[in-house]
């Protein structure tokens, strides 16, 4: 056993309580198709665990169609902003809240500060849109 980054190197969460390190993440779309094709089998139930930080707005925006996805903020503040059912609606996260993308629903973010967050996502099936 040895230690590792959750920022450099996230892990998946899969079926029989698992625990999977992954590839370092280069925050490329390849990298988000490798890691689907790698644990298609694990369906809607395998998790995706990752922290990431940011010091501007998302350039697209994206959704999870099959779970939902956990938002941690770690440090920093961020505006999470998801689109349901045509309005936009907007919940500003800190230090230590939290909040939860519903499966389905269209989500990005305004950076306020510098912000890492932990996400904890049902990845399976995930989409990314320029808007």
């Amino acid at each position: 056993m040895s230690a590792f980054k959750l920022s450099e190197t996230p892990v998946h969460l899969g079926l029989g309580a698992t625990v999977v390190r992954l590839p370092p993440h280069d925050g490329s779309m390849e990298w988000y198709e490798r890691y689907g094709a790698a644990h298609a089998s694990d369906g809607a139930e395998g998790r995706l665990v990752a922290v990431h930080s940011f010091d501007s707005d998302w350039a697209a925006w994206e959704v999870h169609p099959n779970g939902d996805e956990l938002v941690y903020i770690i440090s920093g503040k961020m505006t999470l902003i998801q689109d349901v059912d045509g309005e936009h609606r907007a919940v500003e996260l800190s230090a230590g809240d939290a909040a939860i993308n519903p499966p389905g629903v269209w989500h990005t973010a305004r950076v306020s500060e510098p912000v890492t967050a932990l996400f904890i996502t049902a990845g399976e099936g995930t989409l990314h849109e320029v808007r």
